[in-house]
This record gives C-alpha cells, sequence and structure tokens, in this order.
C-alpha cells in the first residue's frame, strides 16, 4: 500500500523516529563535525590527524577491538553491496570507526575528509604519506605474507568468532559462513585444497595499493565513471529504491544486508560505476591481473586508509541527493509503509563503538540520517550542479532483444535527457575470472578493446569482491550511455538526414577491460531509459 506526504504523516507512529519519515530530516540539526575535501587545507590537517590514528591503531594488540586490521574485518564479515542497504550500513561504519579515529587522532574534532573523485580523479597525494599507505613500513611487521598475517590475526579472529551471539551467526550463514573456516577460506582465496589468487582477500604489503606517488591517476574508464555525465545522471533517480533500477538511487531490494549479490542483483549508477571502479582500479584489476590484487579490491578493503575517504564521498553524494529531493518537495525514503518498516529494522550486529564495546542492537533506522554522528559536509561535486536539476520524469524503458549473446535495442535521436542503459550479464565462474568488463556499442566484429574516448565505448562495468564461494550469477548494471556513441550511432542511421527523428539501432557486446582472449560473459539483456 502507498502513501502519500499527508496520508504517511498521519499515520507514522511516533515511535518511528523523524529520521525514519519518507520527508523527515536526514541531517544532524546541529552539526558537531565537518568533513571537508581531501584538498582543502581542512582536509590536509585532518589528514595528518587521520595518519597519528592509523599509526596507534595498526600497532594494536590483535584482539584490541581497535585494532586496525580488526576494523577492517567488520567489512568483511557485514558488508552489503549490490542491495539497498549499501549506503545506510557504511553511513553507520564509517560513523562508528570515525569516533574510533577521533579518539586516537588526538585531534577531539576529527572528521573524515572526502576524496571527491569527480573534480580529482587521482588519489590525494598526502594519501602516500606514511602509515596512510598500506604499503608502508607500519604495515609491514603484520602484512609482509599471508603466513605473517595468519600467524598474527587468525588466532585473534577465532577467539572472536567464538564468542558471536545467535543472531550474528544467523546473519554470517546467510552470508555463507557458517563456519569459521569457511570464513578463513575467503581471506586466503582457497578452499578445498584449491586456491584462487584473486579471491584472496589478504593482500601483501607489497602489493597492498596498485596507484603510487608517481602513478596516482585513475585510468581513463575508471575517471570516466566519476565524471560529471556519470555522477549527476547517478543523482537524477526520484525513488530512494525502485524495482527498475534505472529509477532507484539504490540498488536491489534483498531479504537482507547479508543476502550477497545474486541472481536478482541490480547495481544502481553511482554503486555499480564510480563505487565498484575505484575500488577495483585501486587494487590493481586490470593491470594486476588475474590477482593477487591489492586490498580495495576485496571485503578488507578498509585495510587501505583510503577506503574512507572513497566512501566518504559516496555518503556525500546521498547527502547531496537527499538535499535535492528535499528541494523537489520529493521523499527521502520509500513511502510504502511495509518497504519503510523493512528498510529500518534490518539488524547490523557488528560496529564498534570508539569506547571498544560491540553495536548488537543496532538498526538500518538507527542511520537513516547524520545525526546519530553530527556530522555534515562542505561542498563538493554535486551540491550546486543537482540544485539546478528538475525532477526526473522517466519514459517508458526501450527493451531490445538478445541473440547469441549480443543485445540489440532501438534508440531514438529525439530525447534531450540523459539516456541510461541496463545491461544484464553473468558474472563467470572459475578461477582467474576477469571483474571488469567493457561494452562495446555497434563495434565491429575484429574490435575486441576500445578506449575510453572510443565511439564504440558504452563504458565498463566491474564486479567489487570475489565471486564468493563459486556464485556466478545475472547481474544488472546501470550506466549512462556515452554521448560518443550516441552521436556516432544516431550518425550512421540511414533516417539520420530524414525530417522524423532518426532511430538506430545499438548493437551491444561485452568484452573483458584488459584485452585477455578470456571469454568474456553474453548479454542477456538490454534495455534503454531516458530520465
Amino acid at each position: 500500500m502507498n502513501f502519500n506526504r499527508r496520508d504517511f504523516l498521519a499515520t507514522a507512529t511516533a515511535a518511528a523516529g523523524s529520521s525514519l519519515l519518507p520527508f523527515g530530516p536526514a541531517r544532524a540539526a546541529t552539526a558537531k563535525y565537518v568533513r571537508y575535501s581531501a584538498t582543502s587545507d581542512e582536509g590536509k590537517a585532518m589528514l595528518r590527524s587521520y595518519a597519528t590514528a592509523v599509526q596507534k591503531m595498526v600497532a594494536l594488540p590483535p584482539d584490541h577491538p581497535h585494532n586496525w586490521f580488526r576494523n577492517a574485518f567488520v567489512h568483511f564479515m557485514d558488508c552489503p553491496h549490490g542491495n539497498w542497504w549499501f549506503y545506510v550500513w557504511h553511513r553507520g561504519y564509517i560513523g562508528y570507526f570515525e569516533e574510533t579515529v577521533r579518539k586516537y587522532s588526538d585531534n577531539p574534532n576529527f572528521a573524515f575528509p572526502y576524496w571527491d573523485w569527480t573534480l580529482l580523479p587521482q588519489i590525494p597525494n598526502e594519501m602516500f604519506d606514511g602509515a596512510l599507505t598500506p604499503v608502508s613500513e607500519a604495515f609491514l611487521p603484520y602484512t609482509k605474507d599471508l603466513t605473517t598475517f595468519t600467524a598474527y590475526i587468525k588466532p585473534a579472529m577465532k577467539a572472536y568468532w567464538d564468542t558471536l551471539n545467535e543472531a550474528q551467526r544467523k546473519q554470517l550463514d546467510l552470508r555463507g559462513y557458517s563456519s569459521f573456516d569457511k570464513l578463513w577460506d575467503d581471506v586466503t582465496g582457497c578452499s578445498h585444497g584449491k586456491c584462487d589468487p584473486g579471491n584472496q582477500a589478504f593482500a601483501a604489503t607489497d602489493r597492498a595499493r596498485y596507484l603510487t606517488r608517481e602513478n596516482p591517476k585513475l585510468d581513463d574508464k575508471t575517471a570516466k565513471a566519476c565524471s560529471p555525465h556519470t555522477v549527476l545522471t547517478g543523482l537524477l533517480p526520484v525513488d530512494y529504491y525502485n524495482a527498475d533500477v534505472t529509477h532507484s538511487f539504490t540498488s536491489s531490494k534483498t531479504a537482507s544486508h547479508n543476502v550477497m549479490p545474486g541472481k536478482d542483483t541490480q547495481f544502481s549508477v553511482l554503486e555499480g560505476q564510480p563505487h565498484n571502479l575505484v575500488h577495483n582500479y585501486i587494487g590493481g584489476v586490470g593491470p594486476w591481473d588475474p590477482g593477487p590484487y591489492g586490498n580495495m579490491t576485496n571485503f578488507l578493503s578498509p585495510v587501505d586508509p583510503v577506503f574512507f575517504l572513497h566512501h566518504s564521498n559516496m555518503d556525500r553524494l546521498w547527502d547531496v541527493w537527499t538535499r535535492k529531493q528535499q528541494r523537489l518537495g520529493l521523499p527521502i525514503l520509500p513511502t510504502d509503509k511495509e518497504e519503510l518498516s523493512q528498510l529500518s529494522r534490518e539488524p547490523f550486529l557488528f560496529f564498534v563503538r570508539a569506547d571498544g564495546s560491540y553495536v548488537l542492537d543496532g538498526r538500518a533506522g538507527d542511520y537513516l540520517s547524520t545525526e546519530r554522528f553530527q556530522y555534515e559536509y562542505r561542498h563538493g561535486f554535486g551540491d550546486a550542479e543537482s540544485a539546478q536539476v528538475a525532477a526526473a520524469k522517466p519514459s517508458a524503458p526501450v527493451k531490445g532483444t538478445v541473440a547469441k549473446g549480443v543485445g540489440s535495442v532501438q534508440l531514438s535521436a529525439a530525447p534531450s535527457s540523459p539516456v541510461v542503459m541496463a545491461v544484464k550479464v553473468t558474472r563467470p565462474a572459475g578461477s582467474n575470472a576477469p571483474r571488469n568488463f567493457d561494452l562495446l556499442i555497434n563495434a565491429p566484429a575484429g574490435v575486441t578493446t576500445v578506449a575510453a574516448d572510443s565511439p564504440y565505448y558504452g563504458g565498463t562495468i566491474g564486479f567489487f569482491g570475489p565471486a564468493m564461494h563459486g556464485m556466478a550469477d545475472d547481474a544488472t548494471f546501470t550506466l549512462p550511455l556515452p554521448e560518443p556513441a550516441r552521436t556516432a550511432a544516431l550518425a550512421q542511421s540511414p533516417a539520420a538526414q530524414a525530417p522524423a527523428p532518426a532511430t538506430a539501432t545499438l548493437e551491444v557486446r561485452i568484452v573483458p577491460s584488459n584485452g585477455s582472449a578470456t571469454a568474456a560473459p553474453a548479454v542477456k539483456g538490454v534495455s534503454l531509459h531516458t530520465l
């Protein structure tokens, strides 16, 4: 049952709290802490405080709840990706950890800087200083190699595992971790005597991060995924969740945040594009195929301190979207009462407070607003730009056909609004399977690689994290149709010079981004949507 604003506000119970209302406040009434851009003077000062905290936390005993690596295991054991809890879970995770870093930073006003990769498509220079890079001497005693890391952290993690309560165990069961041994298999990338270097969550010190001070830039395809065109398109949807992912700010609705991406996974623009591809490139997907990769590529990604700057920017974009919705008088959360309840009541049971205690009663609704952590953002890309956009008026999708693994869909010249593609593929299974794939649009049969500025380039899709337990399921990726590909297709249309609006057929196929001869997944579905 759907509610309009008046109906919902009239029937909502006081117990729900204002932050759980679709039109309620989503920001701290009085922000005590400010998250600045990492390139600002204030942000650089915060990075110096951050370095102080990282140095101390890396050196804490492995059984200490604030040990740097122990914190990364919170993400490893509980993080959601490819579902509608992605944003809210990471807000809670970053928020509690920010309070912990504040404690160790000697800065009572510490707040995580954000890395605005739209304006700066390279890792901020300060993130190569001291303990802010995982290839530093600070990490070497613990991450020299897998044997060293195992001897150091595994006994402490096993002891922690033995303390978990029934509710936590049930959530881990959903994730595929019915025993500690299965969890540790995903740390090592090995199971039943077979090892896949690409699925190893651990990264040795010398390969912990692909990018360096001398080579700090994102590659051109990842930079495209962070570009103004992609980010603003990702901010256009007017629904927090919509079953049609091209109209949804968030990804798939699932039964639990621990239900990993599977047959019904649909990645929204911002999660599937800048989030996934930035993670992958910093971790070496492409240059280091088929692995082992750096920290950022798998679920122990928070071992790399840049993780928190990346996710602070993702959280900032959620805040930008929220304020855009409020400016337009649109809901910031689901307006369906049952959906809102399902979203809000999801238990988050693995966070750690700054006093070292565990959050065993957390729920998603606690973090739908920034109020819990009392922070706000200083302006970055999207603030001024999104303030100029009107409410999106999505058109009916143009559904394509598929034959022999190639998609075909009709494009019209008429729409002036962004055109979004939804492409369904099956994730390849098996050892050394690629993670990033390029979409080729109307490319000649012999073309198997393209540059980011090619008229045949339709974008890159990337799977973040390993194929859990051999999983290979369908996933739908949403990405803007690049203007060069759109222009080239229409220019080649026989009707291009006709008085009526031209239409063109887009033929979409997929190739591995690294140019390898590995078989690419077939296109299983394709559609176009005008926002």
